[in-house]
């Protein structure tokens, strides 16, 4: 949606490397946004997105109006089943269909064959390559890995929202899933005790 960071990059680098023409897409989604949630506020900063574009080797960034996505108006939304209904879909319950729309729309315009989208959205990405079975849609969804700070936060551009208190805690997030993955990976099978492992790591927040 635009506002890039080393996140994206990394998604234009591995795109760069694999195929021979890249085009990212820069489109703030009226349809995956919930009225009370942030559209109008949504960070954007155009001009270095293109920079970013240009400096790390993209041929092309599409950066259409609402209208051009939706010529018609309001677009019948993509269902997604239930691979969109748990975790974040069960907070913004018309988040996963309004993502998969617009996606599909893009992919469709563009003609793309594969697609690259970070992991630290995973459930999205699980959305989008569902609607690309579903849809028939000829496109290869590749996964590339969360690229974070170097205190372990996943880079996000809504990161500028968190507070100076916000960020201090935020990282504990990744150091809980790490704990549990240790737990796991140690022999513990009782979730339970994985869910406590991380909540004693999360407690330690500052």
């Amino acid at each position: 949606m635009g506002y890039l960071h080393e996140g994206h990059a990394s998604l234009v680098d591995a795109a760069v490397a694999a195929d021979d023409f890249t085009v990212v897409s820069i489109f703030v989604n009226p349809l995956q946004f919930a009225p009370d949630e942030d559209l109008a506020e949504y960070p954007r900063d155009v001009e270095a997105d293109l920079a970013c574009c240009g400096d790390h080797g993209a041929d092309l960034v599409f950066h259409p109006s609402v209208s051009e996505v939706y010529p018609v108006g309001a677009e019948e939304p993509v269902v997604v089943g239930a691979v969109g209904g748990p975790l974040e879909g069960a907070s913004r319950p018309s988040h996963f269909a309004g993502v998969a729309t617009v996606v599909a729309r893009l992919f469709r315009i563009m003609g793309c064959c594969r697609a690259y989208f970070g992991e630290k959205d995973f459930q999205q990405m699980a959305v989008v390559r569902r609607m690309a079975v579903e849809l028939e849609l000829p496109v290869e969804v590749v996964g590339c890995p969360i690229v974070r700070e170097a205190d372990g936060l996943a880079l996000s551009s809504r990161n500028v929202y968190l507070e100076p208190g916000e960020r201090r805690q935020a990282p504990v997030l990744y150091r809980a899933l790490l704990a549990g993955a240790a737990a796991v990976g140690n022999g513990e099978a009782d979730p339970t005790v994985v869910v406590e492992v991380m909540e004693d790591v999360m407690s330690e927040a500052p």
